[in-house]
């Protein structure tokens, strides 16, 4: 299987003295997803978890919603020329009755791992259909333990200690405990694992939790966070406005610039209880 890290030798600079040393880097590779043998997309992305990258990633398109409707995943063997497995393709064996994704989904090309949408025929494709509403989770957070949250999941990175250069997601119950934790060197993708994990697990719908991601909240993630059932998504950065358009048409909860004892709170507001955060 890949490897997460990668080394490679670098020239390195620092207060003007110059040196040769190796460095430590996150490993990006090319998965393509496949559902019945039939490939349905290529997306970059870090080695690890990935039978829970594709269970999520057919979770955000509204393939699937519970853990019987994935029959099985394996690796394909057979993916070189000599009949070897890179382990960098994935088929997906839905459940008796799942329908296979619309001919619609399919990319015309890869899924780089700053953009999940990526190939998308248009926005409604995107707008896909959730089979749970998250406008009447009743999770209520306080500020407090929200503002808790970045340190535990920077605490909880392993990769990052080594890398300095991936996207985590973490799932994080109503009382602050830390569920689930993945890392990617695509945002998309590690929620992707973290919603592949529950649906694998038969945790969704995911009521009373919440999301909390390492970088910006974009219209993907949000609806990442919809489809798997989460009322509230979290993040150290700024959100879009189409991922703010999103929250409050959906009831979620989004959270952005969630730094020490500070925050903004976009959308729903009414789950946060009013109590000072120090």
């Amino acid at each position: 299987m890949g490897r997460v890290t990668a080394r490679r030798r670098v020239l390195r600079i620092r207060d003007g003295v110059v040196s040769h040393r190796p460095d430590t880097l996150a490993a990006e590779e090319p998965m393509e997803i496949r559902v019945g043998g039939r490939p349905l997309t290529v997306t970059m992305r870090t080695p690890g978890d990935d039978f829970d990258l594709a269970a999520g990633f057919l979770v955000s398109e509204g393939v699937v919603h519970r853990a019987t409707d994935v029959a099985g995943i394996r690796y394909c063997a057979g993916a070189t020329a000599d009949g070897g497995n890179t382990y960098n393709v994935v088929d997906v064996v839905l459940g008796p009755g799942v329908e296979a994704p619309d001919a619609s989904l399919e990319r015309n090309f890869y899924t780089t791992s700053s953009c999940g949408l990526c190939g998308k025929a248009s926005l409604d494709a995107v707008r896909t259909t959730a089979a749970w509403t998250v406008a009447e989770d009743r999770l209520s957070v306080g500020p407090r333990l929200l503002a808790s949250l970045p340190d535990k999941l920077r605490a909880a990175q392993k990769v990052f200690d080594s890398t300095g250069g991936l996207h985590a997601a973490g799932l994080f119950s109503a009382d602050g405990e830390l569920l689930c934790l993945r890392e990617d060197v695509g945002r998309h993708n590690a929620v992707d694992k973290v919603v592949g994990h529950a649906l694998r697990e038969g945790m969704l719908p995911l009521r009373g939790t919440v999301l909390m991601v390492s970088g910006r909240a974009s219209f993907e993630l949000v609806q990442k966070a919809v489809m798997a059932g989460i009322p509230m998504l979290a993040a150290v950065s700024a959100p879009s406005s189409l991922a703010v358009d999103l929250a409050e048409e959906s009831g979620l909860t989004l959270v952005g610039f969630l730094r020490g004892d500070s925050m903004n709170v976009y959308a729903g507001a009414e789950r946060l209880e009013r109590q000072p955060v120090g």
